[in-house]
Protein backbone atom coordinates (compact mmCIF):
# COMPACT_ATOMS: atom_id res chain seq x y z
CA UNK A 1 0.00 0.00 0.00
CA UNK A 2 2.79 2.44 0.92
CA UNK A 3 4.48 1.86 -2.45
CA UNK A 4 1.20 2.52 -4.26
CA UNK A 5 0.73 5.81 -2.39
CA UNK A 6 4.31 6.92 -3.24
CA UNK A 7 3.81 5.96 -6.89
CA UNK A 8 0.57 7.93 -6.99
CA UNK A 9 2.33 10.97 -5.45
CA UNK A 10 5.08 10.83 -8.08
CA UNK A 11 2.52 10.44 -10.87
CA UNK A 12 0.33 13.31 -9.57
CA UNK A 13 3.35 15.66 -9.52
CA UNK A 14 4.83 14.27 -12.79
CA UNK A 15 3.76 17.10 -15.16
CA UNK A 16 5.88 19.59 -13.20
CA UNK A 17 8.65 17.06 -12.58
CA UNK A 18 9.02 16.78 -16.36
CA UNK A 19 9.47 20.56 -16.61
CA UNK A 20 12.15 20.36 -13.91
CA UNK A 21 13.86 17.44 -15.66
CA UNK A 22 14.01 19.42 -18.89
CA UNK A 23 15.56 22.48 -17.18
CA UNK A 24 17.89 20.23 -15.18
CA UNK A 25 19.07 18.51 -18.35
CA UNK A 26 19.84 21.90 -19.89
CA UNK A 27 21.75 22.83 -16.72
CA UNK A 28 23.82 19.64 -17.04
CA UNK A 29 24.68 20.53 -20.63
CA UNK A 30 26.23 23.71 -19.22
CA UNK A 31 28.25 21.99 -16.51
CA UNK A 32 25.64 21.44 -13.80
CA UNK A 33 25.50 18.35 -11.64
CA UNK A 34 22.64 16.11 -10.58
CA UNK A 35 22.09 13.97 -7.52
CA UNK A 36 19.23 12.22 -5.79
CA UNK A 37 18.38 13.49 -2.29
CA UNK A 38 15.39 12.58 -0.13
CA UNK A 39 13.29 11.36 -3.05
CA UNK A 40 13.94 14.39 -5.25
CA UNK A 41 16.40 14.89 -8.08
CA UNK A 42 18.53 17.97 -7.46
CA UNK A 43 20.36 19.88 -10.20
CA UNK A 44 22.83 22.62 -9.42
CA UNK A 45 25.87 24.55 -10.50
CA UNK A 46 27.40 25.08 -13.90
CA UNK A 47 27.15 28.13 -16.11
CA UNK A 48 23.35 28.17 -16.04
CA UNK A 49 23.44 28.29 -12.24
CA UNK A 50 25.93 31.15 -12.36
CA UNK A 51 23.69 33.04 -14.80
CA UNK A 52 20.59 32.47 -12.64
CA UNK A 53 22.40 33.63 -9.51
CA UNK A 54 22.90 37.02 -11.16
CA UNK A 55 19.20 37.71 -11.69
CA UNK A 56 17.92 40.76 -9.86
CA UNK A 57 14.86 40.95 -7.61
CA UNK A 58 12.09 39.93 -7.98
CA UNK A 59 13.42 37.20 -10.28
CA UNK A 60 16.35 36.08 -8.13
CA UNK A 61 16.34 32.75 -6.31
CA UNK A 62 18.85 30.26 -4.97
CA UNK A 63 16.62 27.20 -5.48
CA UNK A 64 13.26 26.38 -7.03
CA UNK A 65 11.18 23.21 -7.12
CA UNK A 66 9.21 21.62 -9.95
CA UNK A 67 7.48 18.46 -8.76
CA UNK A 68 10.20 16.07 -7.60
CA UNK A 69 13.00 18.15 -9.13
CA UNK A 70 14.86 20.86 -7.25
CA UNK A 71 17.01 23.30 -9.22
CA UNK A 72 19.67 25.33 -7.44
CA UNK A 73 22.18 27.92 -8.49
CA UNK A 74 24.93 25.74 -6.98
CA UNK A 75 25.38 22.77 -4.67
CA UNK A 76 25.78 24.96 -1.57
CA UNK A 77 22.48 26.70 -2.33
CA UNK A 78 20.80 23.32 -2.71
CA UNK A 79 22.13 22.16 0.65
CA UNK A 80 21.01 25.38 2.37
CA UNK A 81 17.52 25.30 0.83
CA UNK A 82 16.93 21.54 0.94
CA UNK A 83 14.52 21.47 3.91
CA UNK A 84 12.48 24.36 2.49
CA UNK A 85 12.36 22.91 -1.03
CA UNK A 86 11.41 19.46 0.31
CA UNK A 87 8.28 21.07 1.78
CA UNK A 88 7.47 22.28 -1.75
CA UNK A 89 7.99 18.72 -3.05
CA UNK A 90 5.33 17.53 -0.57
CA UNK A 91 3.07 20.40 -1.68
CA UNK A 92 3.38 19.24 -5.31
CA UNK A 93 2.48 15.74 -4.15
CA UNK A 94 -0.70 17.08 -2.53
CA UNK A 95 -1.73 19.60 -5.19
CA UNK A 96 -0.35 17.95 -8.35
CA UNK A 97 -1.18 19.92 -11.53
CA UNK A 98 -3.11 22.45 -9.44
CA UNK A 99 -0.01 23.53 -7.47
CA UNK A 100 1.31 26.34 -9.70
CA UNK A 101 -2.14 27.89 -10.33
CA UNK A 102 -2.84 27.76 -6.56
CA UNK A 103 0.61 29.20 -5.78
CA UNK A 104 0.14 32.06 -8.24
CA UNK A 105 -3.37 32.73 -6.94
CA UNK A 106 -2.06 32.90 -3.38
CA UNK A 107 0.61 35.40 -4.44
CA UNK A 108 -1.96 37.46 -6.34
CA UNK A 109 -4.29 37.57 -3.33
CA UNK A 110 -1.42 38.77 -1.14
CA UNK A 111 -0.50 41.45 -3.68
CA UNK A 112 -4.10 42.71 -3.87
CA UNK A 113 -4.22 42.86 -0.07
CA UNK A 114 -1.07 44.98 -0.02
CA UNK A 115 1.05 42.18 1.39
CA UNK A 116 4.26 40.56 0.15
CA UNK A 117 3.41 38.17 -2.73
CA UNK A 118 6.32 35.83 -1.95
CA UNK A 119 6.73 35.83 1.82
CA UNK A 120 3.00 36.00 2.58
CA UNK A 121 2.12 33.30 0.05
CA UNK A 122 0.50 30.44 1.99
CA UNK A 123 2.80 27.86 0.37
CA UNK A 124 5.95 29.82 1.27
CA UNK A 125 4.73 30.41 4.82
CA UNK A 126 4.21 26.65 5.17
CA UNK A 127 7.65 25.90 3.71
CA UNK A 128 9.44 28.42 5.94
CA UNK A 129 7.50 27.22 8.98
CA UNK A 130 8.07 23.51 8.45
CA UNK A 131 11.71 24.00 7.52
CA UNK A 132 12.25 26.17 10.60
CA UNK A 133 13.31 29.12 8.52
CA UNK A 134 11.24 31.93 10.00
CA UNK A 135 14.36 33.89 10.94
CA UNK A 136 15.77 33.39 7.44
CA UNK A 137 12.50 34.63 5.91
CA UNK A 138 12.63 37.82 7.97
CA UNK A 139 16.24 38.43 6.90
CA UNK A 140 15.24 37.86 3.27
CA UNK A 141 12.41 40.38 3.63
CA UNK A 142 14.66 43.04 5.12
CA UNK A 143 17.28 42.45 2.42
CA UNK A 144 14.55 42.74 -0.23
CA UNK A 145 13.32 46.04 1.14
CA UNK A 146 16.86 47.46 1.28
CA UNK A 147 17.56 46.35 -2.31
CA UNK A 148 14.37 47.97 -3.63
CA UNK A 149 15.15 51.42 -2.17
Amino acid sequence: MKIAVRLLAYTWAAPYSLVGLFIGTVAMLFGGRARLREGALEFGGGRLGTLLSRLSAPFSFSAITFGHVILGTDLAALAAARAHEQVHVRQYERWGPLFIPAYLLSSFVQLVRGRRPYLDNRFEREAYSQAGQAVSARRHASTDSRQRR
